[in-house]
C-alpha cells in the first residue's frame, strides 16, 4: 500500500449514493393463476374430506368391532402421520396454487374422519345401527 492510497476502512467517498434502478415488472403468463378459484378450492377440499369420511368412518368401525384396541390405534396414528406429512410436503411446491390447496386439504382431513367417526358413533349411540 503507497501513502497515497487511503486505507480500506476508510470512507473516502462523502457524495450522496444514486437512487437504485427500479426493479423488473412481473411477467404475466397467460394461463396460470396466482390463486385458485373458490370453486376449485372446494372441489379439492370435498374430495379429500369425502375420502377422510370414509376412513375415519372405517376407523371407527375397525375399533368398535376390535377386542384388542392397540392395532386400531395405531392405524389411526398412522393415518395421522401419513396426513400430516402429507400436507408438509405438498405444502412445498412453489407456484402451483391447486397443490397448495390439497395442502391445507390434507391438512384439515383429520377432522373430516372424526366428524364422520362422530355421525358412526352417534348412531350406535341412539340405536340407529344395531350392535
Amino acid at each position: 500500500m503507497t501513502p497515497d492510497e487511503p486505507a480500506p476502512d476508510a470512507a473516502t467517498d462523502d457524495a450522496p449514493s444514486e437512487p437504485l434502478p427500479a426493479p423488473a415488472p412481473p411477467i404475466v403468463v397467460e394461463g396460470t393463476y396466482q390463486s385458485v378459484k373458490w370453486w376449485t378450492f372446494v372441489g379439492v377440499l370435498a374430495a379429500v374430506w369425502f375420502v377422510s369420511a370414509a376412513a375415519g368412518a372405517g376407523l371407527y368401525y375397525y375399533w368398535y368391532q376390535s377386542v384388542d384396541k392397540t392395532w386400531p390405534v395405531f392405524v389411526v396414528l398412522v393415518y395421522l402421520v401419513v396426513t400430516t406429512v402429507g400436507a408438509l410436503v405438498a405444502s412445498t411446491a412453489q407456484r402451483k396454487p391447486v397443490v397448495s390447496a390439497l395442502a391445507i386439504a390434507l391438512m384439515s382431513a383429520p377432522l373430516a374422519a372424526m366428524a364422520a367417526a362422530a355421525v358412526f358413533y352417534g348412531a350406535y349411540v341412539f340405536g340407529w345401527i344395531a350392535r
